[in-house]
């Protein structure tokens, strides 16, 4: 039976850090929208998105690196996202891209820009991506180049964290139905990945599922264009 209060511990992150160390795909997606974003690669430019982390995943970060500080914030916006966060998360910042430690990286690091999609049954279907960099995000417009490696280790990975703390499934059960919502106002389906690199397109307002090739992912500007 599972804990009512059951969390993630520095030892849940040391496992999966142990063995999810797979690229998203084999190009640097750095070099693709750093030229659009003065230089630096979007994921790691806080003007973009300030990292998240779990004060326990910071715990395990913090005992073998000095990549990670404690983010401080610049303005009202950040201000507000760093007050409206419970205890048991943290708003961080890391040295920037030059200085990355790959095996130091954070789990938001590892899986960027997609989280686990968790259909209404409850089912981990497969890989979706944050809407909100859809403009920013090369990879976003190119997820027909993610590797069968990255897919695997992203959900086990997610596997090990939803064991050791069920609150962080609720968490991704309810970040699923607020992209269904918006993606049905949109009139929009939902692109996932599925665990062996099959395509899915998640029809908008409850409308089913239908798989698809590669050439039917949708891309989005400025990266829909060569």
């Amino acid at each position: 039976m599972t804990k009512k209060n059951q969390d993630a511990t520095p030892d849940t992150f040391r496992r999966i850090f142990d063995f999810f160390n797979a690229p998203v795909m084999h190009v640097d997606c750095g070099q693709k929208c750093a030229p659009l974003n003065g230089g630096e690669p979007v994921c790691c430019d806080t003007s973009n998105a300030v990292p998240i982390m779990q004060v326990s995943e910071w715990k395990h970060l913090r005992s073998r690196s000095k990549m990670w500080r404690g983010f401080k914030p610049y303005d009202a916006a950040t201000r507000e996202i760093a007050d409206s966060l419970n205890s048991t998360c943290k708003a961080v910042e890391c040295q920037g891209a030059r200085n990355c430690e790959r095996d130091n990286r954070s789990l938001a690091c590892r899986t960027f820009p997609f989280f686990p999609y968790i259909t209404k049954e409850g089912e981990v279907l497969g890989l979706a991506h944050y809407w909100t960099f859809e403009d920013r995000c090369w990879v976003i417009s190119n997820t027909r180049l993610v590797e069968q490696a990255f897919v695997d280790e992203f959900l086990k990975a997610y596997a090990t964290l939803f064991a050791d703390d069920p609150g962080e499934y609720k968490v991704f059960v309810d970040y699923s139905a607020t992209m269904r919502r918006v993606f049905s106002r949109w009139n929009r389906p939902i692109p996932v990945i599925g665990p062996h690199l099959e395509y899915y397109l998640i029809k908008p307002k409850g409308a089913g599922m239908q798989t698809v090739s590669a050439k039917k992912l949708p891309s989005f500007p400025p990266f829909s264009s060569p």
